[in-house]
């Protein structure tokens, strides 16, 4: 009897080895590829800040990956490669100067910000690569060039104004239709925000409707022609005394209701147009829906971030 189970216990082992040897065979097979394409507008920085970003930023925000033999092991590989996608969706040093440069400030000081939280590069990626790890006086290098670009911009004259209102034939135009305008700087401001994280400051405006809309708390759902501008400026490094104030311009965003149009985007549209040249955000209308799944954390205010608190007065 004790032999017949020994032989059916190796027997199924055996089968159980079995399956798990063509299954990490077949991931292997399946494991996900990460391609490298060209380097367009890489990132121009001083040496000492690069060599930094180098090591610690560019196996996943460029595309300069450079994989060790133990990332191309499944099942860490299909993790590695979805950091790399969600990571080169963020910012990629590879196409920097693509990015406006209002921009790529607040994006450095989130990069800072992130680094000094312990949230970048992630945890799990340092354990398995530790030399990716920044330094306190690496950090301390990083602070020190952002805040250099922050001052040199508002002492530029960077900070001025957004461009005159372009010409009707040059008007910047996002891919899903919406238009640049410039009547919101004539709408009631209904908030004020700032992010510490990357570094800026937030003005929110709303038309006749949308601050009829929160008036008589009418937003769940928001009414067809409510439209909502969010200017955002970069904030200069901290003072002596602490106060921070607006830097250069950085971007406008715009959010559009109508629940037919937009559909697909719970009613609403999105458009974003940075630096001074206003220049359209996203490729293909695709990139709404990155910012409506954004925006899904606040359902409960109709998809619409910092509202305030109490009623807008007129």
């Amino acid at each position: 009897m004790k032999t017949l189970k020994h032989h059916t216990f190796r027997n199924v082992a055996a089968v159980l080895a079995g399956i798990f040897f063509t299954s990490f065979v077949v991931l292997q097979v399946n494991s996900p590829e990460i391609e490298n394409p060209p380097v367009t507008s890489e990132f121009h920085g001083p040496e000492e800040v690069t060599r930094i970003l180098k090591r610690s930023c560019y196996d996943c925000h460029s595309n300069e990956t450079n994989l060790r033999w133990y990332d191309k092991v499944a099942p860490f590989s299909y993790k590695v490669a979805a950091d790399v996608e969600e990571a080169r969706k963020r910012f990629n040093f590879s196409e920097w100067d693509s990015i406006p440069k209002g921009e790529q400030e607040g994006k450095l000081w989130y990069i800072v910000n992130m680094i000094d939280a312990g949230r970048m590069p992630l945890p799990e990626y340092t354990a398995t690569h530790p030399s990716a790890k920044v330094t306190p006086a690496e950090l301390t290098v990083l602070k020190n060039y952002v805040t250099s670009i922050s001052q040199k911009h508002y002492a530029t004259g960077d900070t001025a104004k957004i461009v005159d209102k372009p010409k009707v034939a040059n008007v910047p135009t996002s891919v899903n239709g919406i238009r640049y305008f410039d009547d919101y700087k004539n709408w009631k401001v209904i908030s004020t925000t700032g992010r510490p994280d990357n570094g800026t400051s937030r003005i929110i405006y709303g038309n006749d409707i949308a601050v009829k809309a929160l008036e008589e708390n009418d937003i769940l759902p928001w009414p067809d022609g409510a439209v909502i501008v969010k200017v955002v400026w970069n904030s200069q490094a901290p003072d002596a005394d602490g106060n921070v104030k607006p830097g250069n311009f950085n971007n406008v965003q715009m959010m559009v209701r109508d629940a037919k149009k937009f559909a697909g985007t719970e009613g609403w549209g999105f458009a974003r147009f940075g630096g001074l040249d206003l220049k359209p955000y996203g490729k293909t209308t695709a990139f709404a829906t990155s910012c409506i799944n954004c925006h899904q954390l606040a359902k409960g205010t109709g998809f619409v971030f910092d509202i305030p608190t109490k009623p807008a007065q007129r």
